[in-house]
């Protein structure tokens, strides 16, 4: 039995959370998984089987900040090339773009499309 919720806005995002996880769980590609909070963007690269991750890059990180880093959208483009270079690094061409319930708008999307055009293929 579940608990109930009582923050409307909180049980959509995670009945959103559930039902992209599910989609994202069948494949055997690694998954580029995406977390989106107030100020910053992290993304990571994880292994399907072993859970492992195989390489990260945020907003937060040195190399992103010396660009001028931040949680907008021009960070997040930062960060979405950063992480296709990244995969470029670990031989890894196709992947699952993980939204991790967060809607496909945005920073989530300017980094999804940066990583798109920098060659990794979701």
């Amino acid at each position: 039995m579940r608990k109930k919720i009582s923050n409307p806005k909180r049980a959509l995002q995670l009945a959103r959370r559930q039902r992209v996880a599910r989609s994202v769980a069948a494949s055997v590609r690694p998954r580029l998984t995406v977390f989106r909070s107030a100020r910053h963007i992290y993304a990571q690269l994880v292994d399907p089987v072993s859970g492992a991750t195989l390489g990260s890059v945020s907003s937060r990180s040195k190399e992103i900040v010396a660009e001028g880093g931040g949680g907008n959208v021009d960070a997040a483009k930062k960060v979405g090339a950063a992480i296709a270079a990244v995969a470029r690094e670990k031989q890894i061409e196709e992947g699952v773009f993980h939204r991790n319930g967060f809607l496909f708008h945005g920073r989530v999307k300017a980094l999804a499309e940066a990583a798109r055009e920098a060659g990794l293929r979701f």
